[in-house]
């Protein structure tokens, strides 16, 4: 961001990476107008108003740290646009085992040496945790594929097998009972229309003439 300003960021790595480049120029052409080192109060609040106005759907957040003539700042920055202002900060999908391993050991007037050690241990503990959360992922992903694959081939099967399945015969009954009443037979056309369980129209208008017919 400026040579006494440094930002990290997760989410989607596009958003963080224009936001931080807009910024960071924003920051240069400030320090040039005024002849001075850029203070990390100046970043943060151009940052939290870009993502605030956005209401989130810009994917940057970010980690921002500094030393100015103030002293030094570590701030994070959410997509919304709010903002923290912590001693130590995570962010990310591996936030909370980093997290874990801050609160467990952090403490005022840390060496540098110290804090190297510590921080690749934040970094293997951060890295083990997405590792782990991928494959659980990537697990769920694939038992819910499997599972939609069973249903879909379940729904196919039984369309398949309604489809398939024979349908009862109306065309058959509706001849008879037609030729029935031509041969003057009402008598067996109307024992046939009763036993007839599928009836449609052409059924019914059937025995209706039978019976005009011989009234």
């Amino acid at each position: 961001m400026a040579p006494n300003i440094y930002c990290c960021g997760v989410g989607t790595a596009a958003d963080t990476e224009a936001v931080t480049d807009m910024v960071s120029s924003q920051l240069q052409l400030h320090r040039y107008h005024t002849g001075r080192e850029s203070r990390v109060v100046t970043a943060l609040t151009l940052l939290k108003k870009h993502l605030f106005n956005y209401q989130g759907y810009v994917q940057a957040a970010l980690v921002l740290g500094g030393v100015d003539c103030t002293g030094p700042h570590l701030h994070t920055i959410y997509p919304h646009g709010s903002t923290d202002t912590l001693p130590f900060a995570t962010m990310g999908s591996g936030s909370l085992a980093a997290m874990a391993m801050f609160e467990s050991k952090y403490k005022e007037g840390l060496t540098l040496a110290w804090g190297s050690t510590e921080t690749m241990q934040r970094l293997n503990a951060t890295v083990l945790a997405t590792k782990r959360r991928a494959q659980a992922r990537s697990y769920l992903s694939r038992y819910l594929l499997g599972s939609c694959i069973t249903r879909k081939v379940t729904s196919l099967s039984r369309n398949f097998a309604s489809e398939t399945k024979p349908k009862p015969d109306v065309y058959s009954p509706n001849k008879k009972i037609s030729h029935l009443i031509r041969t003057n037979r009402l008598s067996e056309a109307r024992a046939l229309f009763d036993k007839t369980v599928q009836r449609n129209t052409v059924t019914w208008n059937a025995m209706i003439n039978g019976y005009v017919k011989f009234r």
